[in-house]
């Protein structure tokens, strides 16, 4: 019996040390690995991505995945500064890529290194479109779901009572469930499988982030819906992402909360510019 609430004592005094929470949302979220050691790990795989990846040639849609990029992350890092998270802005150096790909996807590291493959640009169709996946990949960076997920690997490998033990003095175990959370996705790049729950959170705050930058957040679920047209017909509970239905359903109920932020003209091109006071809410 001793035992049983020493083994309750631990996990609860590792959960309430190793808890964050996410900006915007106010999610609770587990946080057992280090934002360093995260970035330290992301940058590396990152690195050697890039080295290898075939950069575009298309230089008016790079041009235009950069701009937008910069749209966003300017808005996301006024409102992070206006809010309480300043802390937080030494960890980010945001980065956009595109990538010579047929594949129709999009991903983020860690300290917002994001790539976006030209197989996805048929479906954004214009700037704002573009804004809907560069929103949803920094909302990845900014929840931190990457140490969210690699904190639910390492509690999953060695227990919760353990997870102390295993995180003391040495990285290992951030390894071993950085390899265990990362996936490779393509011939081209790494994934983080993220949660369901992370999927649908990434929408919401991307709906918000684009909405801050000054792009029209209503056009989200048309994206949406053009990409359920190339969606595969994996069931939802097989997979880790949620279903084209449930994420069109879960944008269009977050959309009224998005509307708040946006106070640009929903022209699909332009986007207007803040001052650096507007995202204090």
């Amino acid at each position: 019996m001793k035992k049983t609430y020493s083994a309750l004592f631990i996990a609860g005094v590792l959960l309430f040390a190793g808890c964050g929470s996410v900006p915007v949302t106010g999610r609770k979220q587990l946080s057992l690995v280090s934002n360093s050691e995260v970035l330290s790990l992301s940058l590396q795989q990152y690195g050697d991505f890039i080295k290898s990846a075939p950069i575009s040639t298309d230089k008016a849609n790079t041009a235009l995945v950069q701009k937008v990029g910069r749209n966003i992350a300017i808005a996301v890092e006024t409102y992070l500064k206006n809010n309480g998270y300043a802390d937080q802005l030494s960890e980010y150096a945001w980065e956009f890529n595109l990538v010579k790909s047929s594949d129709v996807n999009a991903f983020c590291m860690p300290g917002g290194k994001i790539v976006v493959y030209e197989g996805i640009l048929p479906y954004t169709q214009n700037e704002t479109g573009l804004a809907v996946v560069l929103g949803h990949e920094v909302a990845h960076a900014v929840a931190k779901h990457a140490n969210e997920r690699m904190s639910q690997q390492v509690a999953t490998q060695y227990g919760t009572a353990a997870v102390g033990a295993a995180l003391s003095g040495s990285s290992a175990a951030v390894q071993q469930a950085a390899a265990a959370a990362i996936g490779l996705g393509s011939q081209y790049g790494i994934l983080l499988p993220y949660s369901r729950k992370q999927e649908l959170e990434a929408d919401k705050l991307g709906l918000i982030f684009m909405a801050m930058a000054g792009y029209d957040p209503g056009q989200a679920a048309s994206f949406w819906q053009r990409m359920a047209a190339n969606g595969s017909s994996t069931p939802e509970f097989m997979s880790t992402h949620p279903s084209d239905n449930t994420r069109i359903q879960q944008i269009q109920k977050d959309l009224p909360e998005a509307l708040k932020y946006y106070k640009g003209v929903s022209s699909g091109k332009t986007n207007n510019a803040k001052t650096s006071n507007q995202w204090k809410f």
